[in-house]
């Protein structure tokens, strides 16, 4: 009788064995619908609406909550230049509230930007395009010369609802409750937020739109819960209290001590040491500059501050242009080079031990000010170049400054001889906004004050050229055209770092431009799986 039982127990089991090797044959995991999921963000929203949106914490809402028109487009074409654009709607695209979105919500949005009584930060991206009504579902839109990169204003351009906001005078528009209490028309809706007496907001609610017209997300419910600081934010991850966040320096994730998976995003964003060679008149002398890259030690500074976690830049254009672009000729790190590059030019140190020249009869000193962000990871780089340049008589003085302080006062007025500070780089390679002489001065972007007549016409040419072939060849020119005459040390791009739970799936790890664009696959996010039979 035992050896009975026995056996049945062997048999038993051995099916069991059996029955789950073919079960894990023949099944994969896959994502299913529900959960929760709980994000901390640094910052306070202050418009969340696509055509007001300035702080991260705005723009990470607006991705959840507006969609783009390029998304919402069934078929879009262009005429043979490039001056008419015209898009489609689908038919099935509508807003939180149950109205349906219309060529009506696209045109009013396009005229609301360009009224400058509303301030919008999007105002010079659409000045001077014409919006028209084709029918119900099309729009056409024309500009007064041809633009290859037009599309990219289209995938930036989210709607807002005109029966919304059309009673609002534009002047008055920042006033709306409905920049916190949005209607939009992306994967998420509003549900509600928390705020505290004071009025600091502590988290909105958002849950699944399940009218979207694009595939829905898996997650229901998605809270954005706010904080102060870093070190509020970890220790919010540490305890439980968030499933996810975003980490800006490397060095920070050493105070993550709960299970986690780390993403490693590349950013579009490259910080550089940009001069002003009208402050200073050594900077003019394109040896001075030369000799001033080559005594920086990118590779150093990356390994230091990012452990790694950063791509070194070494022009304009970083890989926004295909591989061929030829960095071979970029300076290395070299304090001996450097000070041979001065020294044959006739910079002499002096008894106070810093480079001198006599030009136009005025002694002029390798003595600078850079100006920088208060921004750690920034000030530390700064103090790396400071104690590099020192060694071969440069004299470097930081002056470090309150961001806000820096964009209102350092960079509108161009006060400053040296500043450190980062571009944001679209989908496109159009820079014509950072280095064409038309830019120079506020509200332009060169921050160089870069002059250069052959970089105009490239910059001009590139934005107009549908030929591929032709416009990749004159970038890769321009690119190579603007390294050479070194008007700023272009450091690095620092990898963004997003931490989560190891039950979060479908993080798509890509290149994005502002932090919000994690956001952009947010419809493959999961926090629940099952297995399903192949």
């Amino acid at each position: 009788m035992a050896v009975f039982i026995a056996s049945g127990i062997i048999f038993s089991l051995s099916s069991f064995l059996l029955a789950l090797a073919y079960i894990n044959e023949n099944t994969t995991i896959v994502p299913v619908d529900g959960g929760k999921y709980t994000e901390g963000i640094l910052g306070q929203p202050v418009f969340i609406n696509p055509i007001l949106a300035v702080s991260d914490a705005d723009r990470d809402l607006t991705e959840l909550l507006f969609d783009n028109l390029f998304n919402m487009a069934e078929s879009y074409k262009t005429n043979e230049n490039g001056e008419v654009w015209r898009y489609r709607i689908k038919d099935e695209v509508y807003w939180h509230d149950g109205q349906r979105v219309t060529s009506d919500d696209i045109i009013f949005t396009i005229e609301l930007i360009q009224n400058p009584d509303s301030y919008s930060p999007l105002f010079s991206s659409w000045n001077g395009v014409k919006v028209s009504r084709i029918s119900e579902r099309e729009v056409e839109f024309k500009i007064s010369s041809p633009y290859v990169f037009f599309k990219s204003n289209i995938e930036d351009l989210k709607p807002i609802p005109k029966h919304i906001f059309a009673s609002i005078p534009p002047a008055n528009i920042r006033l709306s409750n409905y920049n916190l209490e949005p209607i939009g028309s992306g994967p998420f809706v509003f549900r509600y937020f928390n705020k505290r007496a004071d009025g600091y907001i502590k988290n909105y609610e958002l849950e699944k739109n399940e009218n979207y017209y694009n595939k829905k997300p898996y997650i229901d419910k998605l809270n954005i819960t706010f904080y102060n600081k870093e070190d509020e934010l970890i220790n919010a991850f540490n305890s439980g209290l968030i499933d996810g966040l975003g980490i800006a320096e490397k060095k920070s994730i050493e105070k993550v001590n709960f299970s986690n998976n780390t993403f490693s995003l590349r950013m579009l964003k490259y910080y550089a040491v940009f001069f002003n060679p009208y402050s200073h008149q050594a900077l003019k002398d394109k040896n001075v500059r030369l000799a001033l890259l080559t005594a920086t030690n990118k590779n150093g500074i990356i390994k230091k501050i990012f452990s790694g976690q950063a791509t070194e830049v070494s022009d304009p254009l970083i890989n926004t242009i295909n591989e061929t672009k030829n960095n071979s000729t970029k300076p290395e790190f070299s304090l001996e080079k450097a000070a041979q590059i001065l020294e044959s030019t006739g910079w002499k140190i002096k008894d106070n031990e810093i480079r001198e020249k006599d030009i136009d009869k005025e002694n002029v000193a390798l003595e600078f000010i850079l100006t920088v962000p208060e921004i750690p990871f920034l000030v530390e780089t700064a103090e790396l170049i400071k104690s590099d340049w020192e060694k071969i008589g440069i004299k470097l003085n930081l002056l470090v400054l309150p961001l806000s302080e820096i964009n209102n006062n350092a960079i509108k007025n161009r006060d400053y001889q040296m500043i450190l500070f980062g571009n944001i780089l679209g989908r496109n390679p159009d820079i014509f906004s950072f280095w064409h002489s038309s830019e120079r001065f506020y509200p332009g972007l060169n921050l160089s004050l870069y002059e250069s007549k052959t970089a105009d016409s490239l910059l001009e040419t590139i934005r107009k050229d549908f030929n591929d072939e032709k416009r990749q060849s004159d970038l890769l020119s321009l690119n190579s055209l603007i390294t050479s005459d070194s008007p700023a040390i272009f450091l690095y791009s620092p990898n963004y770092l997003y931490v989560a739970r190891k039950n979060l799936g479908g993080f798509d790890s890509a290149e994005i431009s502002f932090l919000s664009d994690r956001f952009k696959n947010i419809e493959n996010w999961h926090v629940k799986t099952a297995k399903s039979f192949k």
